[in-house]
C-alpha cells in the first residue's frame, strides 16, 4: 500500500481538539459542562491537575491518552460515574484506582481516618479497616498516621485485588506496612490486639435502594451499600465484636447514615465495653461518623 493509499490520520491534532471533540460527545448526555467534564476526565486519566489541559492545549495528544479518554467517554456516555469512567478516585492525598468492583470513595470518608489519626497520637499499634474497598481508609491511615501496622478486610476477594493493587502503586507513600484479609466483620483479625477499629460500612436498608441516583444504584455494588436490620445489620456486628480485638483505650469509628448516627451512638453506649461515645459531624454539618473507645486505661 502506498502512501496516498493509506487511511488518513484522523486523531486529534492537539490536545485543544481532544478537548473539543470529548466535549461535542459528553453534550450529547447531560453532562453540565462537557468541556470541563472532557479537561477533567484528560487530568484524572493521566492523574494531573484540572488545568493539565490548557497548559498543554497545543501539544500533541498521545495515542495512549486518546485511547484511554475515548474508553472512558464511551463509558461516560453508557451512564457510569465519573470515577469508574475515568478508573480513578482521589481521596485525601491519594489518587485509587477504582472500577465496579468497589465502592466509589466519597469527600465524606475523608474525614474518618482524620479523626482516627487524631485520636491516635501515641505512635505504634494496628488500626485495622472493616469493608476496606478501593483501600481508601486504610492506606490513607498507613500513609498519614502513626500506626505500625495496618489490616484491611473486605468480604469481596474481588474488592481485596483492587486494594492490593492501589497498595502496590502507592507503597512509595505508606508509613506502615498494609496487610489483607477477607471475611466478614471482625472475624479476619479475631485474636488480635488493635489499637483503632475503623469502619464504612453498608448502612442503607434493603428498600431504600431504589431511591438511590441511578449512577449509584445501577453501577456501585449493592453488597457494599446496603444490609439488613433497616441497614444497621453490618454496623451492629461491628459494634458487638469491635470490643474484643480493641485494646484498654483503643478507638472505634464507624461511618453511619446521617438519618441513624443517633441510633448507632445507642448501640455503642448500651454496648457496655465503650465510653466517651460520640457523634461527629461531616464537612456539611451532618451527623455523619460515631466514635467511642474502649473501656481501660490506655
Amino acid at each position: 500500500m502506498t502512501s496516498a493509499e493509506r487511511a488518513p490520520d484522523t486523531s486529534p491534532a492537539t490536545v485543544a481538539d481532544l478537548v473539543r471533540e470529548a466535549a461535542e460527545r459528553l453534550a450529547e448526555t447531560r453532562v453540565e459542562q462537557p468541556r470541563q467534564e472532557a479537561r477533567d476526565l484528560i487530568a484524572a486519566i493521566l492523574d494531573a491537575p484540572r488545568f493539565w489541559s490548557l497548559l498543554h492545549s497545543g501539544e500533541r495528544p498521545s495515542p495512549e491518552l486518546t485511547a484511554a479518554l475515548d474508553k472512558a467517554i464511551s463509558r461516560r456516555v453508557a451512564g457510569a460515574p465519573f470515577a469508574y469512567a475515568a478508573g480513578r478516585s482521589a481521596f485525601r492525598y491519594l489518587t485509587l484506582a477504582v472500577d465496579e468492583r468497589v465502592l466509589i470513595p466519597r469527600v465524606e470518608t475523608e474525614l474518618l481516618p482524620e479523626i482516627v489519626i487524631n485520636l491516635v497520637k501515641s505512635p505504634g499499634g494496628i488500626a485495622v479497616d472493616i469493608g476496606t474497598g478501593s483501600g481508601a481508609i486504610a492506606l490513607a491511615l498507613a500513609a498519614e498516621g502513626n500506626f505500625s501496622r495496618v489490616i484491611a478486610t473486605d468480604i469481596s476477594a474481588e474488592a481485596l485485588d483492587v486494594a492490593k493493587a492501589n497498595a502496590v502503586a502507592l507503597s512509595a507513600t505508606m508509613k506502615c506496612p498494609v496487610t489483607f484479609r477477607m471475611g466478614s466483620g471482625i472475624a479476619p483479625v479475631v485474636g488480635e490486639r488493635v489499637r483503632a477499629v475503623v469502619s464504612n460500612p453498608p448502612y442503607i436498608a434493603y428498600d431504600e435502594l431504589s431511591a438511590l441516583p441511578v449512577s449509584v444504584r445501577d453501577w456501585e455494588p449493592a453488597w457494599a451499600l446496603s444490609c439488613g436490620r433497616e441497614g444497621l445489620a453490618v454496623t451492629a456486628a461491628i459494634v458487638r465484636d469491635a470490643a474484643a480485638v480493641l485494646e484498654a483505650g483503643g478507638v472505634l469509628a464507624l461511618e453511619v447514615d446521617v438519618r441513624r448516627a443517633a441510633t448507632v451512638a445507642e448501640l455503642v453506649a448500651t454496648h457496655g465495653a465503650y465510653t466517651a461515645v460520640r457523634v461527629e459531624m461531616d464537612l456539611t454539618g451532618r451527623e455523619r461518623f460515631v466514635v467511642a473507645r474502649r473501656e481501660g486505661e490506655s
